[in-house]
């Protein structure tokens, strides 16, 4: 694989031209490695911190400017992209409901339901996660296993620059309906975001025990969140900005308990 990264550093540094066989089947390659699961944009590195291998994420721009325009047809219904959807899905273990898609360069681990719903090229979607109806999962975003996107959500995408980190949902987390999820935001373990939260690197995450920041962008591991409000003063006057609320600790390894969830959620008058 050092080879290969190789290979698309230096068509990278020198460009290519759409029609150019050789850079193509380089490039082909490599997206290869991220449809099948054999490579992932980004991981959680031994430190607890995002890693982004940038050269993948550069493979995946160098395809779009080798590959030219096509029309793609799908019983009744016509595409023109540049990248082919996904297939293989019976064989892969993952069930996609009619208004469900996957783009090529994407990989679905075994378990995955897609509802109406989209999955957007370098994105992951891990084991028995459900992307419900009209969610949407953006390009290079890592979403782990056991996670609910409820309908609605917008897991963000971000191709350039290419050493930019994705948006990351780790494992066995449910995120509301609505929430929008961008910019490199991160999700940590277990966690719960109620409906229509909005978490990217320039929204603050509060802990309601402590009234302290924890973090732009970042819930903590194993946290309830919801969408607050923070007061601050203008020169026209005093005027509410979003922020992110940890409304509870859950215990580590706690399953979600939908009923209990709910019942948090309400008394702080909001939802999943």
């Amino acid at each position: 694989m050092a080879d290969l990264q190789a290979q698309i550093e230096e068509l990278w540094e020198s460009g290519v031209t759409p029609g150019d066989a050789e850079a193509s089947a380089v490039v082909t390659e490599a997206v290869d490695l991220l449809d099948t699961g054999q490579a992932r944009v980004a991981e959680i590195g031994p430190d607890g911190r995002v890693v982004v291998h940038q050269w993948l994420k550069q493979a995946v721009l160098l395809l779009f400017r080798l590959r030219e325009m096509e029309t793609i047809e799908v019983g009744p219904f016509e595409f023109a992209d540049k990248i082919p959807l996904k297939h293989g899905y019976a064989e892969a273990g993952v069930r996609v409901v009619p208004g469900g898609s996957a783009r090529y360069g994407s990989f679905l681990e075994r378990g995955v339901i897609l509802m109406p719903s989209y999955v957007n090229i370098g994105a992951r979607v891990g084991a028995n996660s459900m992307v419900d109806t009209w969610a949407t999962v953006g390009s290079c975003a890592q979403i782990g296993a056991n996670v609910h996107l409820s309908g609605g959500v917008g897991i963000g995408g971000v191709l350039e620059p290419p050493q930019a980190a994705p948006v990351v949902v780790e494992d066995d987390c449910m995120i509301g309906s609505r929430c929008m999820v961008t910019e490199g935001a991160r999700v940590g373990r277990g966690s719960v975001l109620g409906a229509g939260t909005m978490l990217n690197p320039s929204i603050p995450v509060f802990d309601t025990e402590t009234g302290e920041e924890i973090s732009r962008g970042v819930v903590p591991p194993w946290s309830v969140a919801v969408a607050g409000t923070r007061m601050k003063t203008f020169p026209g006057g005093e005027f509410g900005l979003g922020c992110v609320l940890v409304i509870k600790r859950l215990t580590e390894g706690e399953r979600h308990d939908k009923s209990k969830l709910n019942d948090i959620l309400r008394d702080h008058g909001v939802t999943v």
